[in-house]
């Protein structure tokens, strides 16, 4: 159980929580979690220093051309990472690659050549740029191949089925949040931590308790709105 202020992200606490686990020698092979404790770094973290599986929906791309049907969105551009280049969907490759840091963060610009952009027939499935070339941002090579990979992997039926199990931790958040979890009655970090500690052991007991008395699990509620 970890108590922290509103300001701080589900993400931050993801390693976190692997320390905790390593410290106890707990460490599972696939670690099923929400969006809100994914992304590209976390993704090669858990496999390079903790041999652990990260399994939760990585976000979407937010570019425009994602948004379009036919859109060439990042995954349509070849990163040759050895080359330091991209090749396009027409089969340009960009002329510049430069390595940058955003937000904290190493990242990758590159941008293709004008007299490539500007005749190319894709043009206005590549960028909406009245006039100017067409520009990517990329995260180093580890991390740009583990969250287009979990992408892609995201959409195929053996992964929905293996993510699955997360609807018991779901379900486990469901019953802490109806029980009030979600306000304190206390000022200070440390005293709504304890009463965190406690409501969590609380919840522990009655899915015991709930298990030993073979108490049937609860049907999916339908919300008023649904049932009209």
């Amino acid at each position: 159980m970890a108590t922290t202020d509103a300001t701080v992200e589900d993400s931050q606490l993801t390693a976190l929580v692997w320390d905790d686990l390593a410290a106890r020698e707990l460490l599972p092979a696939e670690h099923a979690v929400d969006m809100g404790y994914t992304s590209a770094a976390l993704l090669v973290q858990a496999m390079t220093t903790y041999d652990v599986t990260l399994l939760g929906p990585m976000r979407a791309s937010t570019s425009r051309q994602a948004g379009r049907d036919d859109g060439f969105d990042l995954s349509a551009f070849t990163i040759d990472f050895d080359n330091q280049q991209a090749i396009c969907p027409a089969g340009h490759t960009s002329g510049k690659w430069r390595e940058e840091t955003s937000r904290g963060a190493p990242v990758i610009r590159l941008a293709f050549r004008k007299r490539d952009c500007g005749p190319c027939p894709l043009r206005p499935r590549c960028t909406t740029a009245a006039i100017g070339l067409r520009q990517l941002t990329i995260r180093p090579k580890a991390q740009h191949e583990a969250l287009e990979r979990a992408r892609r992997e995201q959409l195929t039926d053996d992964w929905k089925e293996r993510y699955k199990i997360r609807a018991g931790v779901e379900g486990t958040i469901s019953q802490a949040v109806r029980a009030g979890i979600r306000r304190t009655r206390y000022l200070g970090l440390n005293k709504t931590h304890l009463a965190n500690a406690l409501s969590a052991a609380a919840i522990n007991l009655i899915r015991l308790d709930a298990w030993l008395t073979q108490t049937p699990l609860g049907a999916t509620r339908v919300s008023h709105f649904a049932r009209l």
